[in-house]
């Protein structure tokens, strides 16, 4: 089956508004072409993500969010809810990044309710999973990713697979110029693909992308996008740069 591509820049905590206009203003026009056939999202910090969504408004570039709470309003001093990211344009947002669960603490259960309030909410998540240097060392990769997969299958109901999509990140990989080989990629990925057949059918299990996230660079993209399971990437300090960036999404494309 043949899904459609994606290339998504995650800022992570970087950028000011200012930088965050420069940077859309270079780089929508220089993805117009290839945004016809990859899909290309900006996740900006929440004090950039209003202005990404309006420059990106008229064009096919998504703009998403990095994180957000699972509840539409309350006492939850500091979050914020996906009415809110959706009232300022976000159509997208990345949940349970390794540094959201490492640093923040955030667990295999609260991660699934937040990928299932996205969903509710139609705003797009790019649920993150991935192992640790240790836990590849011992042999426990597949433990600990098929874990996180399985509770956010389990959280959710029926799904065509067009609204979810997953990323493979090896946390050894990330920011650490280590990448995992292509071959690596495409068995991690290939295997949450097959779990996914196994919960909740083939045709979703064909439907759902899977992008691989650690380290990705213009001089290792080529050999990544072409494992016949990997549909992207989640890209950090190399989104960071328009010219990195669209090096990417042209390779995706």
């Amino acid at each position: 089956m043949a899904r459609r591509p994606m290339m998504a820049a995650n800022w992570k905590m970087n950028k000011l508004v200012r930088e965050a206009e420069e940077y859309m203003a270079r780089l929508l026009p220089r993805v117009e072409d290839s945004a016809e056939e990859v899909d290309v999202g900006v996740f900006a910090p929440f004090t950039c993500l209003k202005e990404v969504a309006r420059m990106a408004e008229t064009s096919r570039v998504i703009a998403g969010a990095q994180n957000f709470y699972p509840e539409d309003s309350g006492a939850y001093t500091g979050e914020v809810s996906a009415p809110m990211l959706k009232d300022v344009g976000a159509e997208a947002v990345i949940v349970g990044h390794s540094e959201r669960r490492e640093l923040f603490c955030e667990t295999d259960g609260l991660v699934a309710r937040k990928t299932a309030r996205a969903i509710d909410s139609g705003l797009l998540p790019v649920v993150c999973v991935g192992e640790t240097k240790e836990e590849r060392d011992a042999g426990e990769m597949w433990d600990k990713v098929s874990g996180q997969v399985r509770e956010v299958l389990e959280r959710l109901g029926d799904i065509s697979g067009g609204e979810l999509v997953f990323a493979y990140e090896p946390i050894w990989a990330i920011g650490t110029g280590d990448v995992a080989s292509p071959e690596d990629a495409q068995d991690a990925i290939g295997r949450i693909r097959e779990l996914i057949a196994g919960i909740k059918g083939r045709e979703a299990a064909d439907a759902v992308r899977i992008l691989y996230g650690g380290s990705i660079k213009p001089d290792n993209i080529e050999d990544i996008m072409a494992q016949p399971d990997v549909d992207g990437g989640l890209v950090g300090g190399a989104s960071l740069e328009v010219d990195s960036f669209v090096a990417l999404v042209e390779a995706a494309r």
